[in-house]
């Protein structure tokens, strides 16, 4: 293929390879050419390459390469020179003229005629004078052409005139008069040709749309006769421009020619004509109508042709004429044509419905949508009053039946509107002027059934979309049926529209209140306990009853529970109990009691079959035991013979209850109805059967990927809704196909001889003539053999279809069976059908290459997809020839026959996903595989079906997955872009996938090919894709207002997304800019076109309410993502400054947009969007709550937008406001106060009054909305008050304690704010206080597991109802956690509420809190303030302990802090130290939750909190123990024996699971091992251990392992002598390992925390009483003594650990030696140690150590018991005598070696001081010369160094001070060397005189000094 890549062609290289190849070879060259020509000079090469081109044009070139053969060659001419153009062109007219008709010849005409085209189309009026001949030449031609022929003219015409544009004129008509005969083409190729050819022709040429516009427009009609999809599209276009250019001329054509206009009354009547036309024109007689026949096929194309005129015309032009085309359009629906039968009714409904949507739905904004809904509105009253007049007059039954079609249109309508409108619709609700409800309501009494169901429809859609309307509707409803019972309209009416209005609950959130449902029941029941008092309404009664009860089933298991036994004994009434009875009913009756029973039954049906789907938790066995026993009956009863005996109108009441059946047991499994299998085989093969009637469903069962087989009925289209009613036109044989289906169940259920007929039945099938029975069948055939799963039926069935296809020679059975194949391997998969993957493979390529039927090849490809699909890798070894043959018929079948490309794609597709990630190598096969399907792809691409482009795009989108490399993007995406603005659904599908894959990788570069696009792009595109400077994101945000499918919108919200995550950073301004224009609602700004004239600009909605909250959701992820990248977004001195490096923008810059956005989506009519943005502002404040502002310290940059947060939250707390959104706006006032931003009370109060308002509600008992929603919707709203007021009081507390711990300035400001908030909180403590303990209580009862459900109080909680227990469990969960700490906040601070007056009950009496026993009244004695701690301590722990069991992954980490937070602040006050510490069962317990905590969650916040609430366990046993034991010693002077206390007993045995000392250590090892690895032994033992060296602990974790060690070094106290030596072992293993591995030198000289912790512990540990304890004196020793020698052991100089901090150890050892008795620490060989520790500190080089050791020794010599001290000073005094000698030779250098010596000499001195009189003189010996030798002389000291000067003023004063203590031996030691005297002395006299003369200069400076020194700015003088 590489070969193929150069500009000319490689004629050598193409004559190499083999015939088959060469095809595709020159397709790939000009593909190539197609790419590089436009790039390059072609001077010199110009004339070979025409040659080589116009020479394949004669080579019999296949469709996609003449296509591209003509598009190069006229490249080739628009860039290069003309001169040739002329002669080639006269070469290919001279092939379009010659006589040769041959097929083999055909190819080379057809490129002559693409040619043709493609030079007009490029160069135009370049051509200019050739024109009249090329056009006469062809339309010659096109007479006698065949049809292929005769489509590819008509398109070369088009590109001919669209290339000539009005300089073609003169031969306009004859092109029309050729072209309009072929309308009515035999084929529809032909026909889609020609309609896009007239369709060219009517931009320039007038007559078509003045004096011609009649006979076109019949002429279209007749072209839709027997039309398929491809032609429905196309003539409908023509039809719809054609009459849009007539009523609104194109201003060039109408300045040309002075035309008369059309009025919009004749361009729609000409249309009406097509919609109504009779049986007259081409059906032969009114009986042909009447079975639906071409009827239906035709108004479907005149509906899509109405829909582009008004496309065509645009929004405005639709908004100024709404009321005319709505009236028009009502009309059509209203005439007796259009409704001659039933079937023709319900059709022209549906088109006309179809109309309105597509022209409402997508062209209005919503504003215009709202008047047009008034219209509608005045439509359905002035109807309805018509009927009022018809009623009483005479004019009968006719005219009813005409409004009621127009009934139907206008409330669906009516209803799709407001639904779509959703809560943006109030304005229309509300406008009393049109009374839209009183409208609607009133049409439930209309006589036409059809009607009062699209009235109910239309209820339940303003019921959706505005919720607060549901309850009152459903309450007028119900009333209107209390009070109408006798009146048989309206108990039907009203009854369905409560259930619609209670089908559309599960879409309301809020739900409605749970007496709904009683009353709802109550109502059902009467009316069929009534049904037969009254025969006029039994049959509406019935009806009516059940519809309720099966409407009812949708509320789910929650409700219905309640009604269900009585549900089942209704169903068992309602069936004859046994087959006796069955036979008596039989014989009963007339016709009318059976319709009303079968209608019974088939309602009871019906609400079987609903509760079956909506409360499958219901479903017990036993229940369906129950249930079955109704539906048995069922079947027995299915029998035809009643309406034998009774008549032909009960048939389709007997449909109904079969089909209801069918529905219930589709639902059931099917081991429930085994036994009445034969029954159901009777029922499906009778096919004979009298009661059948067509109840499709197999559709449903009929695979999707199937729908290409059976024309384009299944494919997903825009007309959707009315190309089913087509395909229902299409289908014969529904009910056969069923049973097809059906026979797989059987199959595997029946019996042997049910088994052969399935069978049979089956095989059969697939030769019939219906595809769609060949379809069925071939489904039937692979699920069954699926079931059956046995390899011999496989190989049966396999062999039987191979077979007949080596035999057969007919279409029918040849595809029947090739499909069959597909289906097995489809169904078995590759492993179960391996051994036969050969033969289908090699039977399905060769009738894909039969040529002569495009069916086969359809149905042969499409098995062949199946296969490649299913047998995955096993498929490799086949796929090159399968690719070589798909290559090979994407170059030969014609374009016409789009099914056979479109499964050649599929094929692909799979082919591409088998060979799947090798697609990446180089290998050389591979890159041929690769190559193509790189070719396939590009000619699906070129190809005009949508369809086939679709498929490409998937291709294409897989091999992006498996090579991303080798798929061109510079290429695909603009292509991709291109189809965003397609027609086609399926197409614009698949390029939103496709982009949705490229953004997720490559989002930058998509927006970047995208906007080149835009530049590139003729302007015709331009103006329907309209990528502006917002970009390819400005486009997709356009399409989410325009697309209705919800897999494309998914999409699109998907791609969105990717590119948000990958660029919006980067591009801040650009994407906050699109969500600011998308919520801002301009219209003027939002994705206009790019042209300066108002043409150009399509005509653009407004966003809608559904793109605007995904807008605030992008708003929300923006934030997010800038959290993520950058702190600087969030500070604006830092983003200024780097503002001035970086041009990037910062997110803190636009936050006055993010305010606005948040602001303006808070505060809109949609209720979704004011969600959004109360999240939106939640974000925002929690992000940039702290970030200063630079030019005013001490504030916030938030503090100036506290206005527009405050007029943001106020709409969501008045009155009408839904509970969701008052819950969201508590959470965000609760932010808002908690951030801090604002300190200043009155500005904290406009908030604040907010919340205070809700209180109020929640204490008066009332939610905002408790009449209107479920009772969970108030609880949601009352629990998110009492969160919100919880979290400002826990704020409240943070922001006082903050203060307090901080000192500095930032600290007395929060300790202000902090003070502010309590003023606002205390008032509201009293009654905060209680109702918070009342929901903890409540939520406490809820948490108990299902078997404690019998003891949830029957009347529900103070905030929960017991009906919709399982919706507040929800809500409780979100908002417990902040309640539990605010309650611990207050016990603590009111020591347990003591003092306060006692508990009231609420103001409802119904809900007293949980503080009373259930049951009681509150006139129970009140308990004792003991009882009332314990109960409280019990509740508080109860519900922490249950949560920390088990936090669900999902929990927020904030509960689990929050819930810690508060347990630590209960375990703060003294009530609760108490009850824990008398049970210390709890507290175990509450330490093995804890322990469990730490397993499960990691961050150290959460653990940190744990070791403080473990801290405050201990510390309550630890005081509570003290207590206990001053206790003991008061009365122990009572003469008995002490009972010793604490853990442990005399044995010293800690009882596992009792013991609260075991239950710690476990926790504290494990903390400490966790994040010290390095104490675990057994690590060190693993051979795998490779040694850690100690490393610095992160802050977290440092101040984790401190807290640990210092809760370790309590432990022994809790414990009695014995006790305290079982656990002191490990105790001071641990904490001696601690310092060991955390005592390492920081830069800072800081001690680290857990040094600091392990020092104090060791203290602790050694001076506690145990040491006083006799029985325990032996181990006590040998404990401290090992301690001691660990920690020499550990303090070992050691070249592994040169960061060793020996200050640290030193202290260690010095704490042993002072805090331990000398007996203990006084053995040799300790001694030993600590002394060679002390000399190498004194000798070592750091001045630090030097200084802390001086230090140290210093506190050991002046240790009071001489015994211990003696040998210290013995060994260690003479060394530093040495060393402090030694100075005078090497005096300081630094401030650190000065205070080392300062700290020797301080030593010296108290040595001096300790000895006796006797030695005075002798010490002094060596002090004062040591000393004197320090003094500089006057010399020497003008250049001292500051260092080497203060060792002389601190010598000089030490021996001054020293003098006058010691007098005598002073003078002895002076006296005795007179060198020493006179340098004393001349440094005295040196000081003296120093000091002199600075009091002197002290003096002499001038008086100046006593000016004031604070100077004024302005001088008054």
């Amino acid at each position: 293929m590489e070969l193929a890549h150069s500009l000319l062609l490689n004629e050598d290289a193409l004559a190499q390879i083999t015939e088959a190849k060469r095809p595709v070879f020159i397709f790939e060259w000009l593909r190539f050419l197609d790419k590089v020509l436009v790039a390059v000079d072609v001077k010199e090469k110009q004339k070979k390459l025409v040659e080589q081109l116009t020479g394949l044009i004669s080579s019999a070139p296949g469709p996609p390469t003449r296509k591209l053969l003509a598009k190069n060659l006229a490249t080739l001419y628009s860039i290069g020179d003309t001169f040739t153009v002329f002669q080639t062109l006269d070469k290919c007219n001279d092939i379009i003229k010659s006589k040769d008709d041959t097929p083999a010849y055909l190819p080379t005409k057809l490129a002559a005629v693409a040619c043709v085209g493609a030079f007009y189309e490029k160069m135009g009026r370049m051509l200019g004078s050739s024109f009249p001949d090329t056009i006469n030449n062809m339309l010659k031609a096109l007479k006698s052409a065949e049809s292929q022929g005769r489509g590819e003219m008509l398109i070369s015409l088009q590109k001919v005139l669209c290339g000539l544009g009005g300089a073609a004129a003169s031969c306009h008509r004859d092109i029309y008069k050729n072209a309009r005969s072929l309308l009515t083409d035999r084929s529809m190729a032909v026909r889609c040709a020609v309609a896009k050819c007239l369709l060219e022709l009517q931009n320039e040429a007038v007559f078509m749309w003045t004096t011609e516009l009649e006979s076109l427009a019949t002429l279209c009609f007749k072209a839709l006769e027997g039309s398929n999809y491809g032609v429905r599209v196309a003539v409908s276009k023509l039809l719809g421009t054609v009459m849009a250019t007539a009523l609104m001329p194109k201003q060039a054509a109408v300045m040309r020619q002075n035309v008369k206009r059309a009025t919009l009354e004749e361009v729609l009547e000409l249309m009406a004509t097509g919609f109504l036309r009779g049986g007259s024109g081409f059906l032969k007689s009114g009986g042909e109508m009447l079975k639906g026949g071409g009827s239906v096929s035709r108004l479907l194309p005149l509906v899509s042709a109405y829909v582009v005129f008004v496309t065509t015309l645009g929004g405005q032009w639709l908004e100024r004429n709404f009321a005319t085309f709505l009236s028009h359009v009502l009309d059509l629906v209203s005439h007796p044509r259009a409704t001659q039968t039933h079937v023709e009714a319900v059709y022209s409904r549906r088109c006309v419905s179809f109309m309105l949507r597509a022209t409402l739905g997508g062209l209005l904004g919503e504003k215009a949508q709202i008047a047009a809904g008034m219209e509608l509105c005045q439509a359905i009253g002035k109807q309805m009053r018509a009927v009022g007049k018809e009623e009483g007059g005479e004019s009968g039954a006719a005219d009813v039946s005409a409004s009621q079609h127009v009934m139907v249109c206008a409330l669906k309508e009516l209803g799709s509107l407001v639904h779509s409108l959703s809560a943006t619709a109030s304005p229309l609700i509300q406008e009393p002027s049109v009374g839209l409800l009183e409208t609607v309501t009133s049409v439930l009494l209309h006589p036409s059934m059809a009607a009062r169901l699209a009235a109910a429809w239309c209820l339940r859609c303003v019921a959706v979309a505005l919720p607060y309307q549901l309850t009152p509707l459903l309450d007028r409803c119900a009333e209107r049926i209390n009070n109408l019972k006798s009146s048989p309209e309206a108990v039907s009416g009203y009854s369905v529209a409560v259930a619609a209005l209670l089908g559309g609950v599960h879409q309301c959130p809020l739900g409605i209140p749970h007496s709904k449902g009683k009353l709802v029941v109550s109502i059902a029941e009467d009316l069929l306990r009534t049904a037969s008092q009254n025969s006029r309404l039994s049959l509406q009664r019935t009806q009516a009853g059940w519809l309720l009860l099966g409407s009812l089933m949708t509320l789910g298991p929650s409700l219905v529970r309640y009604h269900l036994p009585k549900m089942l004994l209704l169903w068992r009434n309602v069936f004859p109990r046994s087959q006796k009875e069955l036979e008596a009913e039989k014989a009963r009756g007339d016709s009318f009691s059976w319709q009303v029973t079968l209608e019974g039954r088939a309602g009871a049906l019906c609400a079987m079959r609903s509760f079956v789907a909506h409360c499958p938790e219901l479903l017990t066995e036993d229940v369906i035991r129950r249930l079955m026993t109704p539906i048995e009956c069922a079947m027995t009863m299915l029998v035809p013979a009643i309406i034998k005996l009774y008549g032909a109108h009960l048939k389709a009441s007997a449909a109904m209850v079969r089909l209801r059946l069918y529905d219930i047991l589709a639902l059931l499994p099917p081991k429930t109805y085994e036994g009445t299998v034969a029954q159901l085989v009777a029922e499906f093969t009778l096919t004979d059967n009298s009661a059948n009637t067509t109840t499709s469903l197999l559709r449903s069962l009929c695979h999707y990927d199937d729908s290409v087989l059976m024309g384009s009925w299944l494919q997903e289209t825009d007309h959707k809704s009315i190309e089913d009613q087509v395909m229902l036109e299409v289908l014969g044989g529904d009910d056969a196909g069923f049973t097809l289906l059906t026979c797989t169940h059987l199959y595997t259920l029946g019996p042997e001889e049910v088994r052969k007929s399935a069978l049979a039945l089956v095989m059969g099938a697939l030769d019939n003539p219906n595809p769609i029975l060949r379809c069925a069948a071939g489904e039937a055939l692979g699920r069954m053999a699926q079931v059956v799963g046995e390899a011999t039926f496989i190989a049966r069935m396999a062999q039987y279809s191979f077979d007949k296809l080596k035999s057969a020679r007919d279409v029918v059975s040849r595809t029947g069976h090739s499909l069959a194949l597909g289906c097995l391997h489809r169904y078995v998969g590759g492993i179960g059908s391996g051994q036969h993957l050969k033969t289908s493979v090699s039977i399905l390529l060769a009738l894909a290459q039969d040529g002569s039927s495009h069916e086969v090849q359809t149905w042969s490809l499409h098995s062949l997809a199946l296969i490649v699909d299913s047998s995955g890798p096993m498929y490799r070894g086949y796929v090159e020839p399968t690719l070589s043959l798909v290559l090979t018929l994407l170059l030969t079948v014609p374009p016409s026959h789009t099914e056979v490309h479109q499964c050649l794609g599929r094929c692909l597709g799979a082919l591409i996903t088998t060979v799947g990630p090798e697609l990446q190598g180089n290998g050389a096969t591979i890159s041929t595989i690769r190559s193509s399907c790189l070719v396939g792809c590009a000619i699906m691409q070129d190809h005009s079906d949508s369809l086939v482009q679709a498929a490409a795009i998937s291709c294409l989108q897989q091999l992006h997955m498996f090579a991303p490399r080798h798929v061109n993007l510079s290429s695909l995406v603009p292509c991709l872009c291109v189809h965003l603005c397609s027609s086609h659904l399926l197409l614009r599908r698949a390029a939103v996938a496709c982009l949705r894959q490229l953004a997720q990788r490559e989002a930058a570069e998509v927006c970047a090919y995208a906007m080149s696009l835009a530049k590139r792009l003729p302007r015709s595109l331009c103006s329907s894709l309209n990528i502006t400077e917002t970009g390819l994101e400005g486009v997709l945000f356009g399409m989410l207002d325009r697309e209705t499918d919800r897999k494309l919108c998914a999409d699109i919200h998907d791609t969105l997304g990717h590119m948000l995550s990958s660029l919006a950073v980067e591009k801040l301004s650009h994407w906050l800019k699109l969500c600011k224009d998308v919520l801002a609602m301009d219209d003027d700004i939002m994705f206009t076109g790019l042209g300066e004239d108002d043409k150009a600009k399509p005509s653009v909605v407004a966003p809608r309410w559904v793109t605007r909250v995904f807008a605030a959701d992008c708003l929300c992820r923006i934030i997010l993502l800038c959290e993520n990248a950058n702190k600087a977004h969030f500070d604006l001195a830092a983003a200024r400054a780097f503002r001035v490096q970086n041009p990037k923008d910062l997110l803190v810059l636009h936050l006055s947009d993010l305010i606005r956005m948040a602001f303006m989506a808070a505060t809109d009519h949609s209720n979704q969007l004011r969600m959004a943005g109360l999240q939106a502002l939640e974000d925002i404040i929690k992000k940039f709550a702290t970030a200063p502002e630079p030019e005013f310290p001490g504030h916030v940059i938030l503090e100036q937008y506290q206005a527009n947060v405050g007029a943001a939250l106020r709409p969501a707390f008045s009155p009408d406001t839904p509970s969701d959104i008052t819950a969201k706006a508590c959470q965000v006032c609760s932010t808002w106060i908690g951030s801090g931003v604002v300190s200043d009370l009155n500005d904290l109060r406009r908030v604040h009054t907010l919340l205070v308002s809700s209180l109020d509600k929640v204490q008066a008992g009332t939610g905002s909305s408790s009449q209107l929603y479920s009772e969970s919707a108030t609880t949601m709203e009352k629990l998110a008050v009492l969160k919100a007021w919880a979290e400002v009081r826990v704020c409240t507390h943070a922001r006082v304690r903050g203060g307090h711990e901080d000192q500095e300035g930032g600290g007395v400001q929060a300790r202000a704010a902090g003070a502010c908030l309590i003023s606002l909180v205390q008032p509201e403590l009293p009654s905060l206080s209680r109702l918070w303990l009342a929901m903890l209580q409540d939520y406490a009862l809820l948490t108990l597991p299902a078997e404690f459900s019998s003891q949830l109080p029957p009347e529900g909680g103070a905030f929960y109802t017991p009906e919709t227990i399982d919706t507040a469990r929800i809500h409780y969960r979100g908002s417990w956690a902040p309640v539990l700490h605010a309650v611990a906040l207050w016990l603590r601070s009111t020591g347990f509420g003591a003092g306060q007056e006692p508990i009231e009950p609420p103001a409802d009496p119904t809900k007293a809190p949980g503080f009373f026993p259930k049951g009681a009244s509150s006139a129970v004695a009140p308990k004792s303030f003991e009882d009332l701690v314990k109960d409280r301590m019990h509740l508080m722990l109860g519900v922490s302990i249950e949560f920390l069991c088990f936090p669900r992954a999902e929990e927020p980490i904030e509960n689990v802090t929050s819930c810690l937070q508060g347990l630590c602040t209960l375990l703060d006050s003294p009530c609760a130290k108490t009850h824990i510490a008398e049970d210390q069962l709890l507290a175990v317990e509450l330490l093995n939750v804890l322990h469990r905590l730490l397993l499960t969650r990691d961050p150290p916040a959460v653990q940190l909190q744990v070791t403080a609430v473990v801290q405050e366990t201990i510390r309550a046993a630890v005081e509570h123990l003290q207590e206990k034991r001053t206790q003991q010693e008061d009365e122990g002077e009572k003469d008995r024996p002490p009972t010793v206390l604490g853990e442990g007993g005399e044995t010293g045995e800690l009882v596992p699971g009792k013991s609260l000392v075991f239950a710690a250590m476990e926790l504290l090892v494990f903390i400490l091992v966790r994040h010290l690895p390095q104490l675990n032994t057994r690590v060190k033992e693993s051979p795998s251990h490779a040694a850690l060296r100690p490393q610095r602990l992160p802050g977290e974790s440092a101040c984790l392992v401190a807290n640990t060690v210092s809760i370790l070094a309590e432990l022994p106290s809790l414990c009695t002598p014995a006790g305290s030596m079982t656990i002191l072992p490990t105790a001071l293993f641990l904490i001696t390992g601690v310092l060991r591995e955390t005592a390492l030198k920081n830069a800072d000289l800081s001690v680290p925390m857990p040094v600091s912790a392990a020092l104090q512990g060791l203290k602790t540990i050694i001076t506690s009483p145990l040491a006083r304890a006799d029985s325990t004196q032996t181990q006590w020793t040998s404990l401290v003594r090992s301690s001691l020698a660990s920690v020499l052991e550990y303090s070992q100089p050691d070249d592994s650990r040169p960061d060793m901090d020996e200050v640290s150890m030193l202290t260690a050892i010095t704490l042993f030696l002072l805090s331990a008795s000398s007996e203990l620490v006084g053995v040799t060989v300790l001694q030993k140690g600590c002394i060679d520790r002390f000399k190498n500190a004194l000798n070592s080089s750091d001045p630090m150590v030097q200084t802390r050791c001086y230090q140290l020794l210093l506190s050991v010599f002046q240790h009071p018991s001489r015994a211990l001290a003696t040998p210290y000073i013995h060994a260690l005094a003479p060394l530093m005598v040495e060393k402090l000698k030694a100075v005078e030779r090497s005096r300081p250098g630094s401030a650190g070696e000065l205070q080392a010596v300062q700290e020797g000499i301080r030593v010296l001195e108290n040595l001096v001081g300790m000895g006796e009189e006797q030695n005075r003189v002798q010490l002094l010996a060596l002090l004062v010369p040591t000393l004197i030798s320090y003094l500089l002389d006057e010399n020497t000291m003008a250049q001292a160094a500051p260092a080497s000067s203060g060792l002389h003023d601190f010598a000089l004063q030490n021996l001054m001070r020293i003098g006058p203590l010691y007098p005598a031996a002073f003078k002895t030691v002076i006296g005795a060397a007179p060198e020493l005297k006179t340098r004393l002395e001349s440094a005295i006299r040196a000081n003296q005189a120093s000091s002199k003369a600075r009091e002197a200069a002290r003096l002499a400076q001038p008086a100046v000094q006593a000016a004031p020194t604070i100077k004024l700015k302005t001088s008054f003088f």
